[in-house]
């Protein structure tokens, strides 16, 4: 292996590295740190070169305060991004190096390992395992691949009936503009209300459109008479693509809307060359939990899981969460602050 070198890339190098990475996480990209700053999150950027000073690893990692004054945590989401697998232990190195300088501890979700990779040896870079995740550790999956009559056949036939009654009573699906933003953000703190889950402020889902529309993301409405039904906002990178934030009016619902707003923003995706489509979050529990569980529950992610299992995907689990600790004591307070909320809720 060639002698590398650890610095910390401008925005503008760890973009242009991407691009050399077209398969590198959405999560890994500056847009989603320029999205997460504004909302109480801080950025920082670890990478090594090579002697020609070409860019050949590195991993963008958030910072976020923790409560009681305790310090910080450093945070690093489906990464880190490298292009040869002997490139890990010296990034692993840089990465600890700049971390601890500000964080008591490093929280890592890994994601979801490509087909055949082996695990990573997490305790050989200083980790274990975590119960707290930032990210749904569990989703589904949809494969993309065969065309639209193919991703349609492997649905259930009760979501195609869906799909199909939401065409047929003129609803109006569209792409949409700056505009329209605030007919989707409406929307959010509705579904926010009714489902009783935590949405972002309005500001924040128009920073998304700013910063992904139309390169990496689309926002997909429906309306009947001029009254917005639906929205879904979608983003893609490389070959997969992940329905990250979805609403709707609760009004009109035997029009379908959510499922025509759906199968458009897959129909984005399959347009785009995408080969995934990630529904992003669903309950932590074994499949067979799942389907036990879902016409009963409707607390947490589970108020969405009987609307995501139709779609024909597979269910999948990430490896979770894994903490390298730097400050044994501000780490133990930490858990101990999350015992206290838990016993709380």
């Amino acid at each position: 292996m060639p002698d590398l070198t650890a610095f910390t890339p401008t925005a503008s190098e760890w973009d242009a590295f991407l691009d050399r990475q077209p398969e590198a996480h959405l999560l890994q990209t500056s847009a989603w740190a320029s999205l997460k700053c504004p909302y109480g999150w801080d950025c920082l950027r670890v990478a090594l070169r090579d002697q020609a000073g070409t860019l050949a690893a590195g991993a963008q990692i958030l910072l976020r305060s923790l409560p009681f004054r305790l310090g910080h945590m450093a945070y690093l989401p489906m990464g880190p991004v490298l292009t040869h697998f002997d490139q890990r232990q010296p990034l692993w190195d840089a990465i600890h190096a700049a971390a601890r300088r500000r964080a008591a501890f490093l929280k890592w979700e890994p994601g979801i390992l490509p087909p055949g990779a082996p695990p990573p040896d997490t305790a050989r870079f200083g980790f274990q395992p975590s119960p707290q995740t930032v990210q749904p550790p569990r989703t589904i999956l949809i494969d993309l691949t065969g065309g639209e009559d193919a991703i349609l056949a492997r649905m259930n036939q009760g979501t195609r009936r869906k799909i199909r009654q939401s065409q047929k009573h003129g609803i109006r699906f569209w792409q949409a503009s700056r505009e329209d933003v605030p007919l989707f953000t409406g929307m959010m703190q509705t579904t926010g209300a009714r489902n009783a889950f935590g949405v972002h402020a309005p500001a924040y889902y128009a920073l998304a459109f700013d910063l992904f529309v139309p390169d990496h993301a689309a926002l997909i409405l429906a309306a009947f008479d001029g009254e917005p039904l639906a929205g879904v906002m979608v983003f893609a990178r490389g070959s997969t693509a992940w329905y990250l934030y979805g609403a709707s009016s609760g009004s009109q619902r035997n029009l379908m809307a959510p499922y025509g707003v759906q199968w458009m923003a897959i129909q984005w995706a399959l347009q785009r060359g995408c080969a995934v489509y990630d529904m992003w979050g669903i309950p932590d529990a074994d499949e067979p939990d799942l389907e036990a569980q879902f016409e009963s529950r409707s607390d947490g992610l589970w108020g969405v899981y009987g609307f995501k299992r139709g779609w024909g995907g597979q269910v999948v689990r990430g490896l979770g969460a894994f903490d390298r600790v730097y400050n044994p004591v501000v780490y133990a307070a930490y858990r101990a602050a999350l015992r206290v909320r838990r016993s709380a809720e």
